[in-house]
């Protein structure tokens, strides 16, 4: 015959004085997970960001902040939503830099942060800091063209001319990496970069002949 083994009796043998054994098991696991719920959790550190200023209707007031641009420091006042590019066609004159779609496909605005291409449509002008910025004006030396720029006007990688400012730029950042470089790392270096005119084979061999100048 089977037989229930229980350490605990039913529920209706037990006197009506006494509390059943689960309704007491239960209400102490009940106390157990409540106690563990409100235990106290080892402190967290939280940075709390700096509010941006608003003015009288709410909106963002721009913030004084100092550009070190093409080597000077520009003091300009920016808006928390400005990108990097705006700043520089907008408010420091420097044209060169082109806004192709705005959304960081084509390259065209291609500047470098302390010596490294960054698309400056997708970078926030207050999140440069101290960072060197250098755009294509910043190439030149008095009236003398960067080897890239000479290049590519020798062999004819320039037409509509929109993209040509970010292919020198991410060109040159190359060459200012490597001494020697290939086809391919080149290809590498400008496959960000969209140019409608279809001007690449020229560009690579462009660079090709800045770089042999260069060894030269």
């Amino acid at each position: 015959m089977d037989k229930k083994d229980s350490t605990l009796p039913p529920d209706n043998e037990i006197s009506s004085g006494e509390e059943p054994p689960r309704r007491s098991f239960f209400k102490r696991v009940g106390a157990t997970v409540a106690c563990t719920s409100w235990a106290p959790v080892a402190s967290v550190a939280v940075t709390t960001p700096k509010p941006i200023e608003a003015g009288r209707d709410g909106a963002p007031l721009p913030a004084r902040v100092e550009l070190v641009v093409n080597g000077t420091a520009r003091a300009v006042q920016v808006a928390p939503q400005a990108t990097l590019v705006e700043v520089l066609r907008d408010q420091l004159g420097l044209t060169g830099t082109k806004i192709g779609c705005d959304r960081g496909a084509c390259g065209a605005c291609t500047v470098w942060l302390d010596g490294a291409p960054v698309l400056s449509c997708m970078t926030l002008a207050l999140d440069v800091g101290a960072r060197k910025v250098t755009t294509i004006e910043g190439l030149t030396r008095g009236d003398a063209l960067h080897p890239v720029q000479e290049a590519f006007i020798a062999h004819d990688a320039v037409q509509c001319g929109f993209c040509t400012p970010g292919m020198v730029m991410s060109c040159a950042a190359l060459l200012e990496h490597k001494h020697t470089v290939s086809a391919d790392e080149i290809k590498d270096a400008v496959a960000g970069h969209l140019c409608r005119c279809g001007t690449y084979p020229h560009v690579v061999a462009a660079t090709l002949a800045a770089a042999k100048s260069r060894e030269g």
